[in-house]
């Protein structure tokens, strides 16, 4: 029996040994290939990649539309947009349609940028927020400009520039303070000071045309003050430039995050808090797709201003600056507070005081520009009342940053600082407000 085994032991060898040596064979058996069915394997493989492809597409739409609650709201934009067009006379109820459908919208744009950022890094992240965020205070101004609107867009975004500053920022300190009640949360404090100074030059550039024409002391009366304002604004969007080559070229590491060693350190901690639910790529698609839809309903919220304060007994002055940028700063005000409350306040402070400075370092002196260009004789000259009002917002949350951390009570402040602000507005009566300039 031994001998057997040992027999087929060496004929198994010996056919090992003669498949090794005989290593060309194979290859003469592959010669002929048979190309059509190589190129059908291809197809079924290309078809396949492109069901995976609409597969990734249905998960992020499930991801981005069906995962919020919050998007049961969604219809009300549509039905705006139905309103305006079926009865012209329910200026109101479009207003109010117009308003609700566009919160859903903001808070999944908050969504996005916050799953962009994933992959962008904090500084980059906050300044694409800050962008996409002011996109549709951008068109709608544009919108309202052409239109010889003008009061509406200064209104308006100087309500942003308020919103952002008091609102936002206060309810981002306040949700974070009470998500982590024990300890004072720290940010950059370089980065918030030198936001606070692009802000004070920004009121710098608004007080002068204003007190230049209510001081009557203007060389050319009704045109140095626009003469100023365009020159001004000039030079605010040569600083903005500056600020951001300073940003993200020059100073880079000024703006690093606090504790990044610590976060390096704990970077397993972090990709796990981090989920990445949908691509880079998805994520800049979901960006512009919300950006286009809300701008069109905010073109529809523009045109029911008068009605709506006709109808619900409301200054047009309260609805452009406190109203409309509630709205209109929803994405900045969702995403900031979600920052805030994990603990991600750099974040945060680029959403808010970033969003402030792009609107009053670029949107603004840009609508003037395109004002000029236009023949429309957009200023700087915001009125005495509003000029003031932003100054004394610009110092309250200068003081409030210059410390470097937040808590709730911070955030409190802010937030009935804003409060007195509103309050301010709902009895303050425009005095241009007849001919809208």
């Amino acid at each position: 029996m031994m001998g057997a085994e040992k027999a087929e032991l060496g004929l198994e060898e010996l056919d090992l040994e003669g498949e090794a040596a005989g290593s060309p064979l194979p290859a003469t058996k592959m010669q002929p290939l048979d190309f059509e069915h190589i190129g059908s394997l291809a197809a079924v493989a290309e078809s396949l990649s492109g069901r995976s492809k609409w597969r990734r597409a249905l998960t992020s739409v499930r991801v981005v539309i069906f995962k919020a609650k919050i998007n049961v709201l969604l219809p009300f934009g549509p039905l705006a947009v139905m309103l305006h067009y079926l009865t012209g006379k329910h200026q109101g109820w479009v207003f109010l349609f117009s308003l609700i459908g566009i919160t859903p919208l903001a808070e999944r744009l908050g969504y996005a940028t916050e799953q962009l950022a994933c992959y962008t890094g904090p500084t980059i992240g906050g300044l694409l927020n800050a962008t996409f965020g002011n996109a549709t205070e951008m068109i709608i101004s544009l919108y309202a400009l052409k239109n010889g609107m003008i009061r509406v867009v200064q209104q308006s975004l100087l309500g942003s520039i308020l919103s952002n500053m008091l609102l936002v920022l206060g309810c981002a300190f306040f949700a974070g303070g009470l998500a982590h009640p024990n300890r004072d949360q720290v940010f950059n404090k370089a980065s918030a000071v030198v936001n606070s100074g692009l802000l004070l030059m920004a009121v710098l550039g608004l007080m002068f045309p204003a007190v230049l024409h209510f001081t009557h002391s203007e060389a050319q009366y009704g045109k140095s003050e626009v003469s100023l304002s365009r020159f001004s604004s000039c030079i605010m969007l040569v600083a903005y430039a500056s600020y951001l080559f300073f940003q993200l070229k020059s100073q880079r590491s000024l703006y690093s995050p606090i504790g990044e060693q610590e976060e390096e350190t704990s970077e397993a901690t972090e990709n796990e808090e981090d989920e990445k639910e949908i691509t880079q790529g998805e994520a800049i698609c979901w960006l512009f797709v919300l950006t286009i839809w809300i701008s069109v309903l905010s073109g529809y919220l523009v045109d029911a201003i008068q009605g709506a304060s006709e109808s619900l007994n409301m200054p047009i002055a309260f609805i452009s600056v406190i109203l409309l940028p509630i709205v209109g700063n929803a994405a900045e005000h969702a995403s900031a507070i979600m920052f805030a409350m994990k603990d991600k306040l750099d974040i945060t402070l680029g959403v808010a005081i970033g969003s402030s400075t792009q609107i009053s370092m670029f949107v603004i002196p840009f609508c003037v520009v395109v004002g000029w260009m236009m023949g429309q004789q957009m200023d700087l000259n915001f009125q005495l009342f509003e000029t003031a009002t932003l100054f004394i917002t610009v110092l309250v949350v200068a003081f409030m940053l210059q410390e470097g951390t937040s808590n709730y009570f911070k955030g409190l402040m802010l937030i009935l600082c804003y409060l007195i602000v509103a309050a301010s507005f709902f009895v303050h009566v425009d005095p241009n407000s007849s001919d809208n300039k």
